[in-house]
């Protein structure tokens, strides 16, 4: 990432630009909000010092680690019945290799996992997600390509329960967030599950191409104002120099991070840790 370092080699050894570092801030895709939160600090300093490429960076620093929660909750289960954790996105995100590396994530914690391959639209997805859960020794639910999404949930629910699945992954079709008829689809799937539960899915997790920028954040607001969302996977996280989705996320809808996926292989994949990510991006 560490996409500031070279906004403070810009800035090092000469007076600070304003219009140039709104600019650059802007271009770090941390969202509009944010990138004027932290000028304004830094001009309420330059009344009394000269401001440095320093500044910049410790300023930035500390108006970011003010919003990223320390540490995200975690995702525990429920005692007595499965926990619900729906994964949704737009497609090419990462979306149901994230849900495979999500299993393997309780697997090394050695929690019991179920798999709903839930996105019956593309054939493909279905075969996708069987390869992983066979890879990773964990049975899926599956349905015949284009069978109805919301009844396979209630479906994997109620197989869940019957195998004492401490938690059941939901892969959904990925889905343009800007196509009301496909979201109001996946309000019916939501609807479905809480039929078993009133308030299953416990956890509704938005996957997210950290390179996409700002449209990352375009597709958060509107997943979440059209289903509701308990945090966020960012994927591409690899040294592509982006990162910034993360704090806009967090700052202009306050939704937080929970994991970031760095590469293809299963365990890349681990918890947000907000000052890990500050170290790597300043």
């Amino acid at each position: 990432m560490n996409f500031f370092k070279s906004l403070v080699q810009k800035f090092t050894g000469k007076p600070v630009d304003w219009d140039e570092l709104e600019e650059t801030l802007i271009r770090t895709d941390i969202g509009v909000p944010m990138a004027i939160k932290i000028l304004n600090e830094l001009r309420d300093r330059a009344t009394y010092s000269v401001i440095t490429a320093n500044d910049v960076a410790e300023i930035a620093r500390e108006e970011i680690l003010e919003i990223l929660p320390a540490s995200p909750p975690l995702i525990e289960p429920l005692a007595g019945r499965p926990k619900v954790i729906l994964v949704v996105g737009v497609n090419g995100t990462g979306k149901t290799t994230s849900t495979a590396k999500l299993a393997r994530y309780f697997l090394n914690k050695r929690q019991t996992v179920l798999l709903a391959a839930a996105d019956t639209f593309r054939a493909a997805a279905i075969e996708q997600l069987g390869i992983w859960a066979e890879r990773l020794g964990v049975e899926m639910i599956r349905g015949q390509y284009n069978a109805d999404p919301a009844a396979l949930c209630y479906e994997a629910y109620q197989a869940a329960v019957r195998k004492n699945a401490q938690f059941l992954l939901c892969d959904t079709a990925g889905r343009l967030h800007t196509k009301s008829n496909l979201m109001a689809e996946l309000n019916k799937v939501k609807r479905s599950i809480a039929k078993t539960e009133s308030d299953a899915p416990q956890e509704t997790l938005l996957v997210v191409d950290a390179t996409t920028g700002s449209n990352a954040v375009a597709q958060a607001r509107e997943f979440y104002q059209a289903i509701g969302l308990t945090g966020v996977i960012v994927t591409k996280l690899d040294g592509s120099g982006k990162g910034g989705v993360v704090i806009a996320i967090q700052n202009e809808l306050g939704i937080p991070t929970r994991f970031i996926g760095t590469g293809e292989k299963l365990d890349d994949f681990k918890e947000f840790d907000s000052r890990d990510f500050v170290a790597n991006i300043l």
